[in-house]
């Protein structure tokens, strides 16, 4: 058994695609509309669905934007280096909420930025070995 990828809804499906393919670097590994549905499917991520887990984006035509809830906690990324990648994110436009820094009571160099939908995405230092 493995994890094949977690669902986002969300309100601009363009937006968020321009988000994580432009300003995180993951590829849309593909997309489809369901008219009958009033919906569209996209897929990205950083490898093939095949090799590891991916987001699956759902655009419901006739809603623009969603209440998160408080159940939502964040999507984590492993990084090389967390405070070059905040600052990629910045040059690409993206939203950075906490910039790269131990975490509290702890070592792990973390950051954290926010989807155009406010999703919260965890970037984690890889350690160093």
């Amino acid at each position: 058994m493995r994890i094949l990828h977690t669902m986002l809804r969300v309100g601009d499906l363009e937006k968020s695609i321009a988000f994580y393919a432009g300003v995180l670097g993951m590829n849309v590994l593909r997309r489809k509309d369901y008219p009958e549905g009033k919906f569209t499917l996209a897929f990205v991520g950083y490898q093939d669905e095949a090799e590891g887990a991916v987001l699956e984006l759902t655009h419901n035509w006739d809603v623009k934007k969603y209440d998160l809830g408080t159940g939502y906690g964040h999507i984590a990324i492993e990084v090389d280096n967390a405070y070059q990648a905040c600052e990629e994110v910045k040059k690409r436009g993206g939203n950075v909420t906490r910039e790269a820094g131990p975490m509290k009571h702890g070592a792990t160099v973390i950051a954290f930025v926010e989807d155009p939908d406010g999703y919260k995405i965890e970037f984690i230092q890889k350690k160093q070995v």
